[in-house]
């Protein structure tokens, strides 16, 4: 009889389709847990069973102790092995071989009574050491298996049974030949070190460039095959970096500079000029053509290769400022310094290569703490860089991020600082900022239409035709990729608030300091884009500094022209009267002279300029004339190009005061005398002098001191037979200065074209007198220690006849001459 039918009914395939999602994803989870839970049991099995085996291999037995017995058990114990032994069908002399052998050989009694007591305990750490030793560096190569995990079987009696069986793995000929290659480089390194010692100096330097030839060699072939193909070869980026790990001790200074180097050129070519972004997930997961996947794997690979090229050479710097010894010992300490001067070297490059490309910021976070370096060669390398990027920076980005880390470095440093960090922001292309919010609030607003007025006041077409206008303009600068005027003058005036930052902060706090001239420096170059706010403090701040006379004439010099400079700008609104500014810059201008205070003339004259021509309508015409006849006067002290831009100074300040020209008539004006030693210009009477120094200056040696002082005796006149020439009368004073300047020793004057060709030249004794022929052989046939008294020849009557003889002018001429850049 066939079993009962079970009742329950197998579900249809229409019914599990009614099966919830829920519920089929529950079964689903539930079944993944069960496996995962099997699959964690068999690992722990597997564990213990693995440890287990590891315990069996290395626990040794222990020896068991054992005690020496007596002469007495020793006898028993050898008649009961006699006795259990065969005796009968053996002979006497056997007897005697087994029982010396039972004696000493433990192994055919099988007893352990006859070993020697050991107490084996716990080994010693020298033990342990010396075991430790013993084991070789090098595995011995065994062929690697890999374990492969069966379906378990289940059994009754030792229930789930795991299974696995273990599979040989072959390795790749890829792998072989590397570790092949390890090997024999290893082995030669072995062999060169021993090789080495037996080599003389000359055939180790031979070695040595031939080592450097082959390194060569490899860069060059690296480098080559970089750039003749970026997009395909940018992976030996990697392996080109990985020579800034050489090894050997004698050519590794020299590979890796060359690599810095090199790199450093490959990456200035490479480089796009934008920066490159990273891929979002998205990006990623999209499907692109095979040239986009390119040139996306380009880009990454160079921006990967940049980032490591830049850490290595941070790396190098922080390794010499640090002294670390490295642990392969292939560079010694007294190289660092020539790795880091050239890693230096090319992050400055690189500074100023690629200002628009990653990681611009990080380089200038590690160059700006080595502009104060106390290496003088680091700093001023890293000085001339930056006032290179801020000449060259049009955006004003790059600059703002200097700014802001140079903040940072002077106030960690508590303001002792190199002045040349300070100097360095005087480079700054700041020319328009963002002034007062008070006056850019009152400044009448562009106003656009909105949408309801255009409307009401633009036909549909005209609407239309407005839209396409605004979408192709947004275009136009997109595809330009220019910044925008807002934002650059944005980005300027946060820099200069930086920079105002510092220099007020040294003012308030260091007065004493060294900075002291490098601030103020810069306060008069960027005089004229401070706030009204800031007027009246600083004017305050700048007269304590002068008055106390612990400034310099050149730092004297500075506060008087940010003083001006703010005067004559936007503080021309504000009533105030600098007098003893004036004061002060008319005492100054006679310890300018032909020395090392003549490069101060450029200072004077910008002063000058901004106290006297520009503020013509607040000085007072007695100021005016005492001002004019002491830089007559500063004129006879000076060097030909002092000289010169002084008396252009003095024809801009008669034509800004036509009434000061009676300061050219040998008649006095009123009463009282010129008092030419008081440091007062309102109470010195200038008016009952004359402007003598002219007629002496006439006869100078330079041809454009004569012309000018030749042009002010006549009263400077515009046109007519005084006048100056366009080539002098359209230069300012500052540009005369720059181009007489005799600081290489070099004149800037036209050559005089010959007035009659000659067909020979003459040399040699013909063209001299015969009186000083005479003198001039005497003197040539002299022994070369032999001195020259050349006040021999002077007699007391020729001296006393020439200075009778000679005009009054000729000995001012001669009292000019004097102050030449020889003295």
């Amino acid at each position: 009889m066939a079993p009962p039918r079970s009742k329950k009914r197998r579900p249809s395939f229409r019914r599990l389709l009614k099966t919830s999602g829920v519920k089929l994803q529950n079964k689903q989870i539930n079944r993944t847990n069960k496996q995962t839970n099997v699959a964690k049991k068999q690992r722990k099995e597997q564990k213990k069973l693995r440890a287990a085996v590891k315990d069996n291999v290395y626990q040794q037995p222990r020896p068991l102790e054992i005690y020496k017995k007596t002469p007495e058990e020793e006898l028993e114990d050898e008649e009961e092995f006699l006795e259990t032994l065969p005796t009968d069908m053996m002979e006497e002399e056997n007897m005697e071989e087994i029982r010396a052998m039972a004696t000493k050989a433990s192994f055919v009694t099988r007893d352990l009574s006859a070993c020697a007591p050991v107490h084996s305990g716990k080994k010693r750490s020298s033990e342990v050491m010396r075991g430790h030793e013993k084991v070789p560096r090098k595995l011995a190569k065994t062929e690697e298996k890999e374990v492969i995990h069966l379906l378990p079987i289940k059994d009754k009696k030792r229930g789930v049974v795991p299974q696995s069986f273990e599979r040989v793995v072959e390795r790749k000929p890829e792998e072989e030949e590397e570790e092949e290659e390890e090997d024999q480089e290893e082995d030669q390194q072995e062999g060169a070190a021993e090789n080495s010692a037996s080599l003389t100096a000359e055939q180790i330097e031979e070695l040595r460039i031939q080592k450097i030839h082959e390194r060569k060699l490899d860069i060059a072939r690296l480098g080559s095959a970089i750039m003749s193909d970026p997009y395909s070869n940018i992976k030996r980026l990697k392996e080109l970096r990985g020579m800034l790990m050489e090894s050997d001790p004698a050519v590794a200074v020299t590979v890796r500079k060359l690599v810095m180097v090199s790199l450093m050129e490959i990456f200035k070519d490479v480089a796009p000029t934008f920066r490159i972004r990273p891929l979002t997930a998205e990006e990623k997961a999209a499907k692109v053509k095979k040239e986009t996947q390119q040139i996306r794997d380009f880009e990454e690979g160079l921006v990967s290769q940049y980032k490591f090229y830049l850490e290595d050479l941070e790396q190098t710097v922080k390794d010499w400022k640090q002294k670390k010894k490295k642990r392969s010992q292939a560079v010694s300490l007294d190289s660092y310094l020539g790795l880091a001067q050239v890693s230096i070297r090319c992050l400055c490059e690189l500074l100023l290569a690629l200002p628009h490309f990653n990681f611009h910021n990080n380089i200038v976070v590690i160059l700006v703490p080595l502009m104060n370096d106390p290496s003088k060669t680091v700093s001023l390398m890293c000085c001339d860089a930056f006032k290179k990027m801020f000449h060259q920076d049009k955006d004003g980005g790059p600059s703002l991020a200097a700014v802001r880390v140079v903040s940072g470095v002077v106030k960690r440093n508590n303001y002792t600082v190199r002045p040349e960090l300070l100097k360095t922001l005087i480079g700054l292309r700041i020319k328009e900022v963002q002034m007062k919010k008070d006056i850019e609030d009152t400044a009448p607003k562009k106003r656009f239409m909105n949408n309801k007025e255009k409307r009401k006041k633009l036909s549909r077409m005209q609407r239309k035709w407005k839209k396409a206008e605004e979408k192709l303009e947004k275009e136009l600068l997109e595809a330009e990729a220019s910044e925008s005027k807002d934002k650059k003058i944005k980005l300027h005036t946060e820099t200069l608030n930086i920079v105002f930052l510092i220099y007020f902060r040294i003012l308030k706090k260091a007065q004493k300091s060294v900075l002291i001239p490098a601030v103020l420096e810069g306060l008069a170059n960027f005089a004229h884009l401070i706030n009204l706010e800031f007027f009246d403090d600083l004017l305050n701040v700048l007269q304590g500094l002068i008055q106390s006379g612990d400034l310099s004439t050149r730092e004297s010099l500075h506060c008087i022209q940010t003083v001006f400079t703010i005067l004559s700008g936007q503080g021309d609104v504000l009533n105030i009267d600098p007098l003893n500014f004036y004061s002060q810059l008319y005492r100054i201008l006679l310890e300018t002279h032909a020395g090392a205070a003549n490069e101060d003339v450029v200072i004077v004259l910008r002063c000058v300029d901004a106290m006297l021509t520009r503020r013509r309508k607040q000085v007072s015409l007695q100021r005016a004339m005492a001002f004019i006849k002491r830089l007559s006067t500063q004129s006879l002290t000076l060097l030909p190009s002092g000289a010169a831009a002084t008396l252009q100074s003095c024809r801009a300040a008669l034509h800004a005061f036509p009434k000061c020209d009676f300061l050219l008539d040998n008649e006095s004006q009123g009463s009282g005398f010129f008092l030419p030693e008081l440091n007062e210009p309102e109470h010195c009477n200038a008016q009952n002098t004359a402007l003598w120094e002219l007629h002496t200056l006439k006869r100078h040696f330079h041809p454009v001191v004569g012309k000018l002082a030749s042009h002010l005796s006549h009263g400077a006149p515009s046109d007519g037979g005084g006048a100056l020439g366009p080539e002098l009368s359209r230069r300012s004073p500052v540009e005369l200065f720059k181009i007489y300047s005799v600081k290489e020793l070099t004149f800037d004057l036209p050559a005089a074209p010959p007035t009659k060709k000659r067909d020979r030249f003459v040399t040699g004794g013909s063209l001299l007198d015969p009186e000083l022929q005479r003198q001039a052989e005497s003197a040539m046939t002299l022994p070369p220690d032999a001195p020259l008294d050349f006040s021999a020849a002077l007699t007391q009557t020729d001296t006393h006849t020439e200075t009778k003889d000679t005009p009054i002018d000729t000995l001012n001429v001669i009292h000019t001459d004097t102050h030449t850049p020889s003295e």
